[in-house]
């Protein structure tokens, strides 16, 4: 499978600039929806998620995804690779 793959970048409440990526199908073209996938991520941390903007959310790369991610995506529409700051 295929997947592309979304550069985020979230300021938290104590400072933290938070990075992940969000992983999507590659023929998902919908920017709104993979903001949606990434405040639904912040959602369940327990942050607000009205900050995820498209300036903070940009398309990197594709590439193929391993087992798990294509689990995952099948399961929920999207992944998130945690960078920085994410605990």
């Amino acid at each position: 499978m295929q997947i592309s793959i979304y550069d985020t970048y979230v300021q938290r409440p104590d400072g933290l600039r938070m990075h992940f990526d969000i992983l999507v199908p590659a023929d998902l073209a919908d920017d709104e929806r993979v903001l949606q996938y990434g405040r639904t991520y912040l959602a369940a941390k327990g942050l607000e998620a009205t900050p995820l903007k498209a300036e903070k959310c940009n398309f990197c790369h594709t590439e193929f995804a391993d087992p798990a991610v294509q689990q995952e995506i099948a399961q929920h529409g999207f992944a998130i690779i945690e960078l920085e700051h994410c605990a």
